[in-house]
C-alpha cells in the first residue's frame, strides 16, 4: 500500500471531510460572510482543546483518540474578540463582490473581468473609483474608449466600499452548503415568521 495514500486516509477519513465548523467572533457574528468563516473540523477540535474557543453546536459525528472521544464542533465562538478590518483591500474578489458579481454595463452575471472606466491608455488609474466588473463582451465593446465614445453607461458609479458594507454584501451570496446549526448565527437580523 502506498504510504501517501495511507497517510491521507488516516488524516482525512471520508466521513469527516464534510464537517466544517462555522467560526464566530466573540460577539457571535461570523468573522466573514463571503467567504463564510469556516474551519476544517481538525482546526475546530484543536482550538477547543487549547481553550481558544467555546463550542456552541456539534455534529453527531465523533473523533476518537486512545483516551478521548470528542463530538465534532459545528459552531465555535472565539474567546477573544477579533476587531474587523476597517480598510477594504483592493482585490479582484472584493471588486466583484462590491459589484455583486455582475457586469456594471449590461448586468450580465458570470465570466467577469474588470474594466478601467477611464482607460489606462488615457491616464486612468487602477483604483476603486476607476475599475468596475465587466463581462467580456462589454469590456471588448468599450475597449480603450471613454464611456461617451463607446455609447455606454454604468449601472452605478464605482467607489470604495466600506468594510461593513462589503461584509453585508457578502451575506447576499450564501455558500452552497449551510448546516442547520449555522442558520441562527448567519441570519440573526432576518425577519422572523409570525
Amino acid at each position: 500500500m502506498d504510504g501517501d495514500f495511507r497517510t491521507a486516509f488516516v488524516r482525512e477519513p471520508a466521513g469527516l471531510r464534510q464537517h466544517p465548523a462555522l467560526v464566530l467572533n466573540a460577539d457571535y457574528r461570523p468573522l466573514s460572510y463571503y467567504p463564510l468563516s469556516l474551519w476544517p473540523w481538525q482546526e475546530a477540535v484543536k482550538a477547543a482543546w487549547l481553550d481558544r474557543v467555546d463550542i456552541v453546536a456539534e455534529y453527531d459525528a465523533v473523533v476518537r483518540s486512545p483516551s478521548t472521544e470528542i463530538r465534532i464542533p459545528s459552531v465555535v465562538v472565539l474567546k477573544d474578540y477579533v476587531r474587523p478590518q476597517k480598510r477594504v483591500a483592493f482585490t479582484r474578489f472584493n471588486l466583484f463582490l462590491r459589484d455583486e458579481f455582475s457586469c456594471q454595463y449590461c448586468g450580465a452575471k458570470g465570466d467577469l473581468t474588470f474594466d478601467h472606466v477611464v482607460p489606462r491608455a488615457r491616464g486612468g488609474v487602477t483604483s476603486w473609483e476607476n475599475v468596475v466588473a465587466a463581462c467580456a463582451k462589454c469590456n471588448l465593446r468599450k475597449g480603450s474608449r471613454s464611456l461617451r465614445e463607446a455609447g455606454m453607461h454604468l449601472r452605478k458609479p464605482p467607489r470604495q466600499p466600506g468594510a461593513e458594507e462589503l461584509r453585508n454584501m457578502g451575506r447576499k451570496f450564501p455558500p452552497n452548503h449551510l448546516h442547520e446549526s449555522w442558520i441562527d448565527f448567519l441570519y440573526w437580523d432576518a425577519e422572523l415568521q409570525a
